[in-house]
């Protein structure tokens, strides 16, 4: 895990696992809203709205290289995991999940 952001990213499905079976254990609900980045109003109500019903909330930021077409250019999807993060954080989320394509 890395603290370069201002919300806890986690690089790797152990680390995320760790983190949120640690709070299952201490009895906390756990809310997901799994996004691709370059986030938006939309993105950041749907983690408001988690906050509001979940103890903790995890947002995902994996450009997935499975869902572009050959005629797609995924190396232009806009990438920018910093302002992300500093924009969940301000939302209520508690953990941003950043997986490399490869821990995928």
């Amino acid at each position: 895990m890395t603290d370069a952001a201002p919300l806890p990213v986690a690089r790797t499905v152990a680390d995320l696992r760790a983190i949120v079976g640690d709070w299952k254990r201490q009895g906390l609900s756990v809310g997901l809203v799994p996004t691709m980045g370059a986030l938006h109003e939309g993105h950041l109500t749907l983690v408001r709205e988690a906050a509001r019903r979940t103890d903790r909330v995890v947002a995902s930021n994996f450009v997935n290289p499975t869902q572009f077409a050959a005629h797609e250019d995924l190396g232009r999807y806009p990438r920018r995991q910093d302002e992300d993060a500093r924009l969940l954080e301000g939302a209520g989320c508690h953990l941003m999940f950043a997986p490399a394509a490869q821990e995928m």
